[in-house]
């Protein structure tokens, strides 16, 4: 086992000295240590390996010519990192004007709150000067799923999270270059693919890219923002999945996993999308008696 692996590290990230876990990546030990560095393509979550692929975390290192991604570079004692260095944010900042430039307009994203708008709010970046590619058309062929890859960012989060996370090995990338873009199976309809529907990508998901249905109109637009959140824990199967409902006027319009000893997070299709019979007009609300 290398002996950065093994021990911590201390190195020096914006003037002041932090202490890294062995094993620790950069932004980790700046997350800790209460500095937000932008992050799309990586989860800060278990079993979600870093990817390095947005460039949204860039830093800069004394001593070398390039920027790099804080995702996946582990600090060496001594080092001396800045996050906020002009170099450092014009590269992010850059980076971010170039994702915006492909997505659909702000005031009709699928989710204006995602991840990718809450970074381009704090780097000021609300429009881009770039032209923008052709919008892929929307899939709805899932009963649970939205797929509306013109939000897409290619960062790949949603292909770990079936791949390597769910192990359903359902989503995957096709094509090179500005052609990439997410396929589901042999580049079939999300609906007419294997997926399982446990909701993993959508999770995952920075952009809105992939969305519960339930919060979307026809025109793929935004049309349910809840009003709260409850921690709750699955009532189907034993295993005791934990999950936070998002509630709107008193119903649940979606539900997202949470952190627990037996789900790390995960659900299935039952534990996410099992909700509706909760507001059926035909759930039974009192206990039949046979006379």
């Amino acid at each position: 086992m290398p002996d950065s692996v093994s021990r911590n590290i201390t190195f020096t990230l914006d003037g002041k000295q932090i202490e890294a876990i062995g094993g620790e990546t950069i932004w980790q030990a700046a997350a800790r240590h209460g500095t937000d560095i932008p992050h799309l393509c990586y989860k800060d979550a278990n079993d979600y390996r870093a990817d390095g692929n947005c460039r949204a975390c860039m830093v800069e290192i004394e001593g070398e010519r390039v920027l790099a991604a804080s995702c996946i570079r582990t600090p060496t004692e001594g080092m001396v990192v800045t996050s906020d260095s002009h170099r450092a944010d014009s590269a992010r900042k850059m980076v971010m004007e170039l994702l915006v430039a492909d997505q659909p307009a702000r005031d009709t994203a699928h989710d204006p709150a995602s991840e990718l708008w809450r970074y381009a709010d704090s780097q000021n970046v609300s429009t881009s000067r770039f032209p923008a590619k052709q919008a892929p058309a929307p899939d709805s062929s899932h009963p649970a799923i939205a797929v509306n890859m013109d939000a897409c960012i290619q960062c790949n989060l949603c292909v770990r999270a079936c791949r390597e996370v769910q192990v359903n090995d359902v989503i995957g990338l096709a094509g090179r270059g500005a052609d990439a873009h997410i396929i589901f199976d042999f580049d079939d309809d999300m609906g007419a693919s294997t997926c399982v529907g446990c909701g993993e990508c959508v999770q995952a998901c920075p952009t809105g890219a992939l969305m519960p249905k339930t919060l979307l109109d026809d025109t793929q637009k935004l049309a349910i923002t809840p009003d709260r959140q409850v921690d709750s824990v699955c009532p189907y199967c034993g295993v005791g999945c934990q999950l936070t409902f998002s509630i709107k006027d008193e119903k649940i319009v979606s539900v997202a996993g949470r952190e627990g000893p037996a789900n790390k997070g995960r659900l299935c299709v039952k534990g996410r999308y099992g909700f509706d019979y909760i507001d059926n007009p035909e759930r039974l609300t009192a206990p039949l008696i046979r006379r």
